[in-house]
């Protein structure tokens, strides 16, 4: 029945979809009651989704959840993506439903999924609101942690029949971030300031997991105890906190300048630490933002950058 009303709903021209979505209240709620045989799961804010079964088809609008998805091994599921999601190489060969903020409705309609993924992190809530309205269920994940994340494997798993899978990969994670964690062990923590966006200037704060990467790889943010998960700070601040290594993650890539993280902007601050002993680096580690199967290359290219002689 609700595939039934998607394709409809599908079939109709603009102007008829958006008379629809100004009626949802009226048209749909009644629709909504979850079956007697319906599936219900909890998702990451614990919040209920109601299913008739284990969803065959799939929209993940998260980078990780796709990434996680193939590495269980079942993107069989997975009908379509966001713009995002682009690892591993034949995840950008599925249907692209838009972006993470704004994600097209009719492109995910379109597709008949039995669930949309979601994250309370990088989609907005008014896309899920919406997408309920419509019949269509929303699971949204959650992860700040390390802890977080192998959660949020296990919940994939379980969303795409893969839980068979989740142990191993879990436990090659695990091996791979004890690994970094042994090399570092020990040492001095310098003080370091990661730049997440350039323009505005973003850093994570103690909240954010890249707060939780950089103490793993070895360091002590500047920023941690920011009281949010992002904080938007001022070049006058991170010098006054005399970083000893400056880390810009830099989001460009081929002729785009959007994110360009603009190291020459930093060299001429002679006064700070990390300038004075060369340590300011410009470096590509968007799969550190991802809570996914590639943390661990993330974390150890921060952990060299963070403690080179440890891993000579």
């Amino acid at each position: 029945m609700r595939r039934t009303r998607v394709a409809l709903f599908a079939a109709l021209p603009l102007v008829g979809r958006l008379w629809l979505f100004a009626t949802l209240p009226l048209v749909i709620l009644p629709a909504l009651a979850s079956p007697a045989h319906a599936l219900v799961l909890r998702d990451m804010l614990g919040r209920e989704v109601s299913m008739p079964g284990l969803p065959s088809r799939i929209v993940s609008l998260v980078p990780s959840v796709t990434e996680t998805t193939f590495a269980l091994g079942g993107q069989d599921r997975l009908i379509g993506v966001s713009d995002f999601c682009d690892w591993p190489p034949a995840a950008r060969a599925k249907p692209r439903v838009g972006g993470m903020i704004n994600p097209s409705l009719e492109a995910i309609v379109a597709l008949r999924p039995d669930l949309v993924v979601g994250t309370d992190e990088g989609n907005r809530e008014e896309t899920f609101l919406q997408l309920q309205r419509i019949g269509v269920p929303v699971y949204v994940v959650h992860a700040r942690k390390v802890s977080e994340m192998y959660e949020l494997i296990a919940r994939v798993g379980e969303l795409t029949a893969r839980g068979d899978a989740v142990a191993s990969l879990v436990a090659d994670i695990r091996h791979r971030i004890d690994a970094v964690r042994a090399k570092v062990s020990g040492r001095p923590r310098p003080r370091v300031l990661y730049v997440v966006w350039p323009d505005p200037l973003l850093v994570p704060g103690r909240d954010s997991h890249l707060t939780e990467m950089i103490e793993l790889a070895g360091g002590q943010s500047i920023t941690a105890q920011e009281p949010v998960s992002y904080v938007r700070f001022s070049v006058e601040a991170a010098v006054a906190r005399a970083p000893e290594v400056i880390v810009l993650a830099d989001h460009s890539s081929g002729a785009s300048t959007a994110g360009r993280a603009a190291p020459e902007k930093w060299q001429a601050l002679a006064s700070v630490p990390a300038i004075r002993a060369g340590r300011l680096y410009s470096v590509d580690l968007s799969i550190l933002h991802r809570y996914g199967p590639r943390v661990p290359d993330g974390l150890e290219i921060l952990a060299r950058l963070i403690h080179p002689e440890a891993f000579r």
